[in-house]
Parts: C-alpha cells; structure tokens; sequence
C-alpha cells in the first residue's frame, strides 16, 4: 500500500508564500493498494492533481467522501478524469445527517460551474451504502465508518488492507459542546493499534473557546487520541488555512514535546502536501 497526501488544509485553500512548505490545496489523499486500486479520500483542490497522476491509466476509481462542505468537494470540477470517456468513477458519499449523496455532482449545475456534470462523458455512479451497514469490502480491502462529530456530521474511514491499518478522522471535533455522534473511547476502538491515524489537528488551545462548536480539534487532542489508541503514526491534518508554514512547524514541535514527555513509541508529523508514504518499503 501506498498512500500520498494531496492536500492538507482546512476550510478554504492558502495560496501564498508562506504556504509552501505544507501546501495549500485542501483535503484529498490518494491510496494505491497492492491490488492496483486506486481509493480517493475526499476531492478538495487536491484532487487536481492526483487526476494529473490517473490519467494516464484506465483502471476504475473509487471516491470515498467524508462530508458535502465545500472544502472536500471543490477540487471536483477540474478531476481530469471525470472528462474521460468511458471512465469509471465510483463515489461513496459520506453519512451526514440530511443526505445529499449527488452534492458533489449538482457543484456543477445552473449557475455553479460551467460545464454541467451531465455532459461528462465518464461512468460516474454515485454509491451511497445503507445507513445500517458501517463495513464493507472494497476489492483487497476492508473498509469501516464512523461518524464524525462535526456540523451535519459525516463519515471518517477505517481502511483495512495490504495488512495496514489507516484511520482518515478529519473534521472531527473530539470534544464538542453539541451532542456527540461519537464519543472519545469509540475513536479509541476505531483507530486501535492503526499503523496511521489521519486525524484533524486545526486548532490550538489559543483558539479557544472562540470556535468550539466549528467541528475541528485542538492539535493536543488528537495526540491524546492517537496515544489511547496505540497508534504506530499520527498525521496532524486539516491545518487552518491562515496557519503559515512557521506556525504548523511550531504546532508540530509542541505536539512532539507532547509525545516526548508521555514517552510514548509514536511517529507524529504535521501532514505535507506531496508526503508519500509507502508501507511496503518498511
């Protein structure tokens, strides 16, 4: 397995100098399995360029969705392979609480966007699985959902192959003053022993309480999360999108000091855009 961060950021993409190091597009991950499939996690801007990569291929595409907020879908319109004839493309749609599975589709209606999805001459198959079915298989792989404590919820992944284990947990607030889909020790469970924990990290504790209830976590809390789960590696993802490159370094260090004190045998690094991970090398 292979697994490639495409974008990193939260809410809105961050062009500019001071954006570089960690990019500015926002949430897209790219999974290539040993079996040759291609799994997409979420289509902000940084779907361009994971189109860029599949074009030049064939193979079918499988796009798991955490939720419809703007930042996860926006990338959509200018996926390469959605023009390609005949191309398959299979969109899982994340579980938010009013479903609105073709979100991502009607972005390019009316007064939206340009081209109409209806002209495309892909396959696209929207593929929403039953609201009593949280696992299913995917080709090689396993994959469980959970539902994510953010506003109109959606669904983090659990994906299970290759003999790896990759918790996606973004835009997911741990410890939020609404009503919980899912509590701290479910998450626990949820991400067990993961060889990588993939979760949101946008704030720090300085930004509260001013945006507790905005359905992102403090950075702290996801290191506690991972820590109790046992994990191998934390990503911190979803960075804000005013955090310059010096800030998310800062982030991570403190973080770190975090690990270092707890004297825990974890890896924690702040997601970059164009990090390659590939587990079978190690």
């Amino acid at each position: 397995m292979k697994l490639t961060f495409h974008g990193v950021r939260g809410s809105i993409p961050s062009p500019g100098e001071q954006f570089i190091r960690y990019g500015g597009n926002t949430a897209c991950i790219h999974i290539e399995l040993n079996d040759g499939t291609d799994i997409i996690l979420d289509a902000g801007t940084g779907i361009k360029s994971v189109g860029q990569k599949l074009a030049g291929k064939d193979t079918d595409i499988h796009l798991l969705l955490s939720h419809n907020h703007w930042d996860h879908i926006q990338g959509f319109p200018f996926f390469i392979p959605i023009y390609q004839p005949g191309r398959n493309i299979f969109i899982t749609p994340g579980k938010t609480s009013q479903e609105d599975h073709d979100a991502i589709l009607r972005q390019m209606t009316g007064t939206y966007f340009p081209v109409n999805y209806h002209s495309l001459q892909s396959n696209i198959e929207i593929c929403p699985i039953p609201s009593d079915t949280d696992t299913w298989t995917l080709n090689s792989a396993t994959i469980t959902r959970r539902s994510m404590n953010h506003p109109g919820s959606g669904s983090s992944y659990l994906i299970e192959a290759d003999g790896v284990k990759i918790a996606y947990i973004t835009d997911n607030e741990l410890y939020p003053p609404y009503q919980k889909e899912t509590d701290f020790l479910q998450w626990v469970y949820f991400a067990e022993e993961a060889d990588l924990i993939i979760h949101d990290a946008q704030y720090m504790m300085s930004d509260m309480p001013a945006k507790s209830g905005w359905g992102h976590s403090v950075a702290e809390e996801a290191v506690k999360l991972a820590m109790a789960s046992r994990a191998k590696r934390l990503a911190l993802y979803s960075h804000d999108h005013i955090r310059t490159d010096d800030e998310i370094e800062a982030v991570e260090q403190h973080c770190q000091e975090v690990v270092e004190i707890a004297e825990v045998d974890m890896e924690m690094f702040a997601a970059a855009e164009g990090l390659t991970i590939d587990f079978d090398q190690e």
